[in-house]
């Protein structure tokens, strides 16, 4: 798939969903710091990093979808991980918000 509008597509889906995860982070950090910086505290980085995960993996995944001839299997491992990172910072969340 080295031409065509799939990697580009595809690409700024892993950017958007990456910036609305930045979004997020932005938002607990503002929370924290009304809080006096406490409980939301590990929430807001644990939402910065998974941001910042979402953004080198869209990278990974566009650039394997321009380079190959075929439609590119996606990985397993990037894909587990990123789902780790999402489902982690939102428990980390509902525990701060529940406290």
């Amino acid at each position: 798939m080295t031409g065509g509008l799939q990697p580009e597509r595809t690409g700024l889906a892993w950017q958007r969903t990456a910036l609305a995860a930045g979004a997020c982070a932005a938002l607990l950090l503002h929370a924290a710091a009304r809080g006096r910086w406490g409980v939301l505290t590990v929430p807001a980085a644990c939402a910065a990093g998974t941001a910042a995960l979402l953004a080198i993996a869209g990278g990974i995944r566009e650039r394997e979808l321009r380079r190959r001839t075929e439609p590119a299997p996606v990985r397993a491992v990037v894909i587990g991980v990123v789902s780790l990172a999402v489902a982690g910072t939102a428990a980390a969340t509902l525990v701060a918000f529940l406290r």
